[in-house]
């Protein structure tokens, strides 16, 4: 019988781990660890391995000389992000790597919209009002969403179904993106501009990039320096694609109106662990302290419906490779 072990699991995704296993008749072992060097060795005898993780597992590039050598010629993803991996050491020792591009880009895009309302209705302001008995409305009045110009910066699965969510609720949408969507500026949902002009137009900008090397702190002091006083700023794309010191100064100096934020950078030390006291992270501290500041554990993907699809996908492609066949979802290393 195959056998597929499957690293980090939480207890939420044993269901349909055991539901795609019964169904294919595939053993799979499930491991509430990530997969790193001092933990390689439990995939010795299995066939494939799928896995999420939080930190890199190509800080010690012996690990795929060691999957190699086990005899595993594939690594599936857990979700779309795939910055954990050493492709080109992968690709080194012949292990084909897989991620889920679209397990569900509406559970992206409904937490965008939750942000977006809390931010333009001031949620953040209100419930501190309240917090301390004080229950006046004045100094924060809201503007209607269809008075809204919403700045998209990465129009792909996520980017394109917030643009329709958007545009439906009568805003103004702007996107940027290498590859353009005609089908969706034909449709009149969004008008393709450069990011410049998102940034001194947008009431909303919000973030749904990949993260390589050139979208590391793509949204910077820079990007701030040119945006409304009134704008804000929502990023649920990767924590390092906004630089965090840049966005505190500009929240402090009044530059931008606020910001909500499902991902930060150095978030690993944070997300999925508990404190007694404050987190070790000096600027998530700050921003937690900021009233204008709507803040959430990476929780954009956290649904049944993705959930569901993001173990019985990567699972699928573990196997289709196993059986020595294609996946669509395979990721080539592209080179420097």
């Amino acid at each position: 019988m195959t056998k597929i072990i499957a690293y980090h699991v939480r207890q939420d995704e044993e269901p349909f781990i055991l539901q795609w296993s019964k169904k294919n008749e595939v053993e799979v072992k499930s491991v509430p660890f990530e997969l790193h060097p001092d933990t390689v060795e439990y995939a010795k005898g299995y066939d494939g391995i799928i896995f999420k993780q939080r930190s890199k597992l190509d800080t010690d590039a012996s690990i795929y000389q060691t999957l190699k050598n086990y005899g595993i010629r594939q690594l599936s993803c857990r979700s779309a992000g795939i910055d954990t991996i050493d492709l080109h050491a992968a690709a080194l020792n012949g292990i084909k790597v897989t991620n889920v591009p679209s397990y569900s880009p509406h559970a992206v895009a409904e937490l965008v919209l939750m942000q977006a309302m809390q931010l333009i209705r001031h949620y953040p302001e209100f419930k501190e009002r309240l917090d301390n008995n004080d229950y006046v409305v004045d100094g924060l009045r809201s503007r209607e969403l269809s008075e809204y110009v919403i700045g998209i910066i990465g129009v792909g699965r996520i980017g394109s179904t917030v643009a329709k969510i958007f545009h439906s609720l009568g805003a103004t949408v702007l996107g940027n993106d290498p590859v353009k969507n005609l089908e969706l500026e034909q449709a009149g949902i969004l008008t393709y501009v450069e990011k410049n002009e998102i940034y001194r137009k947008a009431d909303i900008v919000t973030s749904h990039v990949y993260l390589s090397r050139q979208n590391i702190h793509l949204i910077d002091q820079d990007a701030f320096s040119k945006m409304k006083s009134t704008a804000f700023l929502i990023n649920d794309s990767r924590g390092s694609v906004v630089n965090t010191a840049d966005l505190i100064t500009a929240l402090e100096k009044k530059q931008i109106a606020g910001a909500a934020l499902d991902v930060v950078e150095e978030e690993t030390k944070i997300f999925n662990l508990k404190f007694d006291t404050q987190t070790p992270v000096a600027n998530y501290n700050r921003l937690k302290e900021l009233t204008n500041v709507i803040l959430t554990p990476h929780i954009a993907f956290y649904t049944d419906i993705a959930v569901e699809r993001m173990v019985k996908q990567a699972l699928d492609d573990a196997l289709t490779i196993i059986q020595g066949k294609h996946s669509s979802h395979e990721i080539s290393f592209k080179g420097e």
